[in-house]
């Protein structure tokens, strides 16, 4: 079953197809375009998947559930009374009573991702080409879900979309009739018309439906995009790709995949706590295999130092790790079996609580975090993960050259892991249930692999190398290892893309 906001059709159209629209810059290097959205600029036609993240991200599983129980209302009334209809019911099972703050989050965070994997190439061809004019789009998909992804990653000036309606700070799951409701049909040209004004109407329109064409017979020139299967645009052809992403689910929610997803999750927590209480309670000799016996895959390769023996004047060894969820020193010590301490920077304290290893946190003082971790490291073997935040993202953000100050027995780690369902990680939510999502995927896999320690030659201490240039070299063996990309990217700029902030966990350490 497809949910849509518009139906398509097999009559004749009384617009040219898009294929047929001359692009070339030199014709359309001043002229103004105007786009639909949906079946338009992005190929998709359902507007189910986009709803559905809005949906879990501000009222996870229930508010999902809501909206698959509606999504067949939805699809009968946009059939039988009009879109207009089915995408009122949509609009209300996604954000009734959700804060706009909310909303706006994971529009900004969230749907970005699987807007940029939907752009459809013929549609951007001549939209892309028409960059010396104004790129305007006009959706019946609430504005406040569309507009962060098409001005930030596709440079459009201005959007049109259908307005919530809300009251002290929520949205209410009405649309706002004071902005004409739903923007379909002849509210899409009004809607136009207001953008531009009468007497400066675009010189190329783009449309996928019929509910496009009162907007598209007032421009200049106008092409239909067919309904035919293609494949997106590729990443790093759009304006701005979408580097950072948030959000818990992994795969596009469509109507089978929130199914499963929903109906999988009962049981996912309660493994979940399973696969949680026997990573803090069985002994860490013995935990890979208990892990494993729950379906966790563990691939571990290299070959891991000995444990570093006490002795006057000797230090650890200082394992440096990727960083990709909270877990990753957790399953660095499974793969060594003995327990390895970890430094952190902003971890909850039920993180803290459950963790198996011993977790330091560190006070972001250069001075002060330098002391603490050569006192670490006189004790014995420590992890640390110095990109100060974890990244989905297959590339790497900029190293903290303070661990290389600090001792020239370097061991690089690089740890990866797959997750099918939920994402174990997020900058906007509650990190104190990061690890229980990473568990509740069905069969979860994280693979570490030890790469040699790092010569004496290409440390401070015995090469003479500065910290900078160690830290930098660390983070192209550990790219290289795992086919990655070395960046110059902070935790400042992940957590001001995603949460607005700087990602600091406060906790009050203050006793009672």
């Amino acid at each position: 079953m497809v949910f849509s906001s518009d139906e398509a059709t097999t009559k004749p159209t009384p617009f040219p197809d898009v294929h047929r629209c001359d692009a070339s810059a030199s014709r359309r290097g001043s002229h103004t375009v105007v786009s639909s959205l949906g079946g338009t600029l992005l190929r998709s036609r359902s507007a189910f998947p986009y709803y559905a993240l809005v949906a879990f991200e501000t009222g996870g599983v229930p508010r999902l559930a809501l909206l698959l129980l509606l999504a067949p209302l939805a699809a009968a009334l946009s059939r039988a009374v009009s879109e207009s209809a089915g995408l009122r019911v949509l609009v209300f099972a996604a954000t009734a009573g959700a804060r706009v703050s909310d909303i706006e989050s994971a529009a900004r965070a969230a749907l970005p991702r699987f807007y940029a994997a939907d752009v459809h190439p013929a549609a951007w061809r001549v939209f892309s080409a028409c960059g010396g004019g104004r790129r305007l789009v006009v959706t019946a998909t609430p504005r406040v879900m569309a507009e962060p992804f098409l001005r930030d990653h596709l440079g459009v000036d201005a959007v049109a979309g259908t307005e919530l309606a809300t009251w002290r700070g929520r949205a209410t799951g009405l649309v706002d009739a004071r902005w004409g409701g739903v923007l379909v049909g002849e509210r899409k040209a009004e809607a136009l018309r207001e953008l531009v004004g009468d007497g400066n109407l675009p010189d190329v329109a783009l449309g996928g439906r019929p509910s496009d064409y009162e907007f598209m017979r007032i421009c200049k020139e106008a092409y239909l995009v067919p309904d035919t299967p293609v494949e997106a645009v590729r990443a790093d052809k759009l304006p701005k790709p979408v580097l950072f992403h948030d959000g818990r689910l992994v795969q596009r929610p469509t109507p089978l995949a929130a199914l499963l997803a929903v109906a999988w999750f009962p049981f996912a927590f309660l493994l979940a706590c399973a696969r949680v209480a026997t990573a803090s309670l069985v002994p860490m000799p013995f935990l890979y295999h208990a892990i494993c016996s729950l379906g966790v895959r563990i691939v571990v390769r290299g070959a891991p130092p000995p444990r570093a023996e006490r002795a006057k004047g000797r230090t650890g060894s200082l394992f440096v790790c990727s960083h990709r969820t909270l877990l990753d020193a957790v399953f660095l010590s499974v793969a060594l079996g003995r327990p390895v301490p970890v430094v952190t920077y902003s971890l909850s304290r039920l993180s803290e609580l459950l963790s198996p290893i011993p977790t330091v946190r560190l006070t972001r003082d250069r001075a002060t975090d330098a002391a603490a971790i050569r006192e670490l490291l006189a004790e014995g073997d420590l992890a640390i993960c110095p990109e100060g935040t974890t990244s989905r993202e297959p590339f790497l953000l900029r190293f903290s050259s303070l661990f290389a100050e600090l001792t020239d027995h370097i061991v690089p780690v690089a740890t990866d892991c797959e997750m099918s369902m939920y994402h174990g990680t997020t900058a906007r939510g509650w990190k104190g249930m990061d690890p229980f999502y990473f568990f509740m995927n069905p069969r979860p896999r994280y693979t570490v692999t030890f790469l040699d320690k790092l010569p004496a030659e290409l440390t401070c201490g015995g090469g003479g190398r500065s910290c900078h240039e160690v830290a930098n070299h660390v983070q192209k063996l550990l790219a290289s290892s795992l086919s990655y990309e070395c960046t110059g990217f902070t935790r400042k700029d992940k957590y001001r893309a995603l949460a607005g902030n700087d990602g600091i966990v406060t906790v009050n350490t203050a006793k009672n």
